[in-house]
C-alpha cells in the first residue's frame, strides 16, 4: 500500500460566538484540512489549525508549506512508516508543527481503516471508561462570564473553563464571579495563555486561593520557565504548561528546572499524535498528569485528540470542545451533554462532509 494523492484545504469555519483570549480574538476558525488517498483507495483525513503566537504558523503559510514541502515527501510513501516520515519532515523543515500534525492525523486515520480499527486501539487501547469536555467561556466581563458560567452548570455541566490573562485586578473578579456562580460542586480551571507577568501571576492566585481552582494554566510567557518555578514554588496550586510545551526536549527543560506540575498536549504543538506520544511517555516517567488540549479544531483533529486522550492513562483530562463552539462542522462527534465517546468505527470514526468543505474552502491544491 502506497499514498498515491494529498489534497489540502484552506477553509475558514463559522463559531457560534467570537472565540477571545488574552492574544487574540476570533471571529471565524481558520483552518487547513488535509486528506490522503492509498493505491487501494483508503482514504484518511488530517488538520492544521495553526496559531502564530504558539506554532509560528499562520493559515496562508501552514497550507504552502504543506503543499510544497511536505505533502510531496509522502507520494509512494507506506502510512504505516510513521518514524521514518516524521524523521522525512524534520529533515525537510524545521517547525511548522500543525503542518506536520495535518499529515500525521491523516496517516493514523488511514492505518485505523486498514486494519478495521478504531484509532485509539493502536496507539495505547482504552484506558477511560468515558471522556468529559469542559465548557470554555472567552474572556469577557466578570459579570457576563459568570452568567455563562451559571448557565452551563444549570444545564448539567460539571466542568468549567475559564480564559483570562488581561490585567489581574479584573482577572481577580472574574475568577470570583464565577466560582460564585457555579456553587462549590462544580470544577474550575484558568487559562491566563502567557497573559500575566510573574507578579501578576501570583498576585492573582493568592487573591483567588480559596475559589478551589484545579490548576492555574501557562501563566506567564511561553518558555519563561523560571517564572513558572517561581510561581510553583510560592503557591500551594497546580501549574499547568501549554504554549511552553512543544517537544520532549522542552519537557525534558521543565522537569528539570521543576516549572510545572502538569503538562498540556496539543497535537497542532507537537506535530502530530506520534510525537505527542512520546511527550505524554516522558510526562509519565516524570509522573507529570497530562492533558490534551484544543486549538479549536474541527471534528477531524478532535477526534485525533479524543483517541490519544483515551489511549493513556497518564492523560487524565481533554478539552476537545471544537465540535460545541461551531455552526456546523465538517462532520458528526458523538458529544452528549459533557461526555464524548468513542465509536468502534475504523480510524477516526468519522465521516467528513466532503461538500460542506468544499463550500467553506478558500484554496485547493492536489499533489501526486
Amino acid at each position: 500500500m502506497k499514498i498515491t494523492k494529498v489534497e489540502v484545504f484552506a477553509a475558514r469555519l463559522h463559531l457560534i460566538e467570537p472565540f477571545i483570549i488574552s492574544y487574540v480574538r476570533l471571529d471565524d476558525m481558520p483552518t487547513i484540512i488535509t486528506r490522503i488517498e492509498l493505491d487501494n483507495g483508503i482514504v484518511g483525513w488530517g488538520e492544521a489549525v495553526p496559531d502564530q503566537n504558539v506554532t509560528g504558523e499562520t493559515w496562508e503559510s501552514t497550507y504552502e508549506v504543506i503543499q510544497k514541502e511536505l505533502a510531496p515527501l509522502l507520494i509512494g510513501e507506506g502510512p504505516f512508516n510513521i518514524d521514518a516520515i516524521h524523521r522525512k519532515f524534520n529533515a525537510q523543515i524545521a517547525g511548522v508543527p500543525s503542518a506536520k500534525a495535518a499529515l500525521d492525523i491523516a496517516l493514523y486515520d488511514a492505518m485505523g481503516k486498514i486494519t478495521n480499527q478504531p484509532l485509539y486501539r493502536l496507539i495505547g487501547g482504552q484506558a477511560h471508561d468515558v471522556l468529559y469536555i469542559p465548557q470554555v467561556i472567552s474572556i469577557k466581563t466578570p459579570e457576563a462570564m459568570a452568567a455563562d458560567a451559571a448557565r452551563y452548570v444549570a444545564q448539567g455541566f460539571h466542568h468549567i473553563k475559564i480564559k483570562v490573562g488581561t490585567d489581574a485586578p479584573t482577572d481577580i473578579k472574574r475568577i470570583r464571579a464565577v466560582r460564585e456562580a457555579i456553587g462549590e460542586e462544580a470544577f474550575l480551571r484558568v487559562d491566563a495563555n502567557q497573559g500575566w507577568d510573574r507578579i501578576e501571576a501570583i498576585q492573582v492566585i493568592q487573591a483567588t486561593a480559596d475559589c478551589q481552582v484545579e490548576w492555574y494554566e501557562q501563566p506567564v510567557k511561553d518558555h519563561d520557565y523560571k517564572s513558572m518555578r517561581e510561581i510553583r514554588a510560592t503557591v500551594p496550586h497546580r501549574i499547568m504548561i501549554d504554549e511552553g510545551i512543544h517537544s520532549v526536549q522542552n519537557l525534558i527543560d521543565v522537569i528539570e528546572m521543576r516549572s510545572a506540575d502538569m503538562v498540556n498536549i496539543k497535537l497542532m504543538k507537537s506535530g502530530g499524535i506520534y510525537p505527542a506520544l512520546a511527550i505524554a511517555n516522558l510526562a509519565e516517567a516524570a509522573g507529570m498528569p497530562c492533558q490534551v488540549g484544543s486549538m479549536v479544531e474541527s471534528a477531524i483533529a478532535t477526534m485525533a485528540g479524543a483517541h490519544l486522550s483515551m489511549s493513556r492513562s497518564i492523560i487524565q483530562t481533554n478539552e476537545m470542545v471544537g465540535p460545541t463552539m461551531f455552526t456546523r462542522d465538517l462532520a458528526s462527534v458523538d458529544i452528549k451533554g459533557e461526555c464524548l465517546y468513542l465509536s468502534e468505527r475504523p480510524g477516526l470514526g468519522i465521516d467528513v462532509d466532503e461538500a460542506y468543505l468544499t463550500e467553506i474552502t478558500h484554496h485547493h491544491c492536489l499533489i501526486q
